[in-house]
């Protein structure tokens, strides 16, 4: 074999390799890889919809736009990788002898398609067109058998974004819950929270870093998100922790620290930077002025507030740097509704505007 031709068949051989690595790393390997091709078909099709869901664009268009960015990567996703494939084994049938490119091309493209209308005709030809034929097959019935899993990991992602509607409206806010708790219940109820969205933010990890076309998944209301979600339930820890003056909870601290690990983890899958050791006194996107008028609000609304807010404002501080890049990072990617500081902060009682629409009104 001339060294061109065994250059081409080597070639060849290594990008489909590299193929059913992708398959490998995106659907069977149960831990987070940033896998080229993978991030290729969803990168492209991210810049592809954001023609559309340009940051100019309101935020209902862009939503709308959006809806569609997780589900379509997963259609192009195979066909980048059968573009590969079939790239691959064509310059293999040149390799072994098919006369012009165009020929092996033909030989590749019925073969990985299961077409059946050309048959190589030169020695070992055969062998490549069903190594070819089965690969392709088996890409894409790994794709298709691990839909069922990605859409039940959704399903159990936005049941607990949807309860916390019922608690923090929508999009969710912090003050909308500590208010409603105080006033329905009491905030005892906060302790089995912390809990069960520790809980939450331990499956978010294990699911969106190894199905990484969950994050793109958005729920089905425009004003909900699974990363507004968490950004409200570690805020409203980090609330209690520094500024609510009711007896410590350790429960919140670790669910804060699950929270901040989680989205940390998932940002790595994406190549979002962020400081990995941050400093207590490092600024953060809230202000000063943002933290008082929330707990204004709260206060006024009856839940008990310390009387140090200097010193609270250094300890909520100190909770918000470590997940606020990742978090308003993440917000970015996916097209988040406006976070709840960006708002007009109101008490569950309050009989203003509804969140929802003034959420319309100031879309991320």
């Amino acid at each position: 074999m001339p060294a061109l031709h065994l250059l081409a068949f080597v070639l060849g051989a290594l990008a489909v390799a590299r193929t059913l690595l992708s398959g490998i790393r995106t659907f069977i390997l149960p831990r987070g890889a940033n896998d080229g091709l993978t991030r290729l078909a969803f990168h492209g099709t991210r810049k592809v919809v954001m023609l559309v869901a340009g940051p100019g664009k309101p935020y209902a268009v862009r939503d709308r736009a959006m809806a569609y960015l997780g589900p379509v990567s997963l259609v192009i996703l195979p066909v980048v990788w059968l573009i590969v494939i079939s790239l691959g084994y064509t310059a293999m049938f040149w390799a072994i002898g098919v006369p012009t490119v165009y020929d092996a091309f033909v030989d590749s493209g019925s073969s990985l398609l299961t077409l059946g209308f050309a048959r190589p005709s030169v020695g070992n030809g055969d062998i490549l067109a069903f190594s070819e034929a089965a690969i392709g097959l088996a890409l894409v019935a790994l794709l298709v058998s691990y839909l069922p899993t990605i859409y039940a990991a959704f399903s159990r992602r936005e049941l607990f974004v949807t309860l916390l509607e019922v608690r923090a409206d929508s999009p969710p806010s912090p003050v909308v819950m500590l208010t409603r708790l105080q006033r329905l219940r009491g905030l005892t109820e906060l302790g089995d929270m912390w809990g069960e969205w520790e809980r939450w933010f331990a499956e978010i990890e294990e699911t969106h870093t190894s199905l990484t076309a969950l994050v793109y998944y958005r729920s089905q209301q425009p004003n909900r998100s699974w990363v507004s979600a968490a950004g409200a339930m570690m805020d409203a820890a980090a609330i209690t922790r520094s500024a609510v003056d009711i007896p410590m909870d350790v429960r919140a601290d670790v669910m804060i620290r699950a929270g901040y690990l989680a989205l940390r983890r998932i940002s790595d899958v994406f190549d979002i930077a962020y400081p990995a050791s941050p400093s207590p006194g490092d600024p953060t996107s809230v202000s000063r002025e943002q933290f008082e008028t929330a707990l204004d609000v709260i206060s006024r609304a009856g839940v008990p507030v310390v009387a140090d807010r200097d010193r609270a404002w250094r300890d909520f501080s100190g909770w918000r740097v470590n997940y606020d890049t990742t978090l308003r990072a993440l917000e970015r990617l996916t097209v988040a509704p406006a976070s709840w500081w960006e708002l007009p902060m109101r008490s569950a009682w309050a009989t203003d505007e509804p969140v929802a629409e003034q959420a319309a009104a100031h879309g991320a």
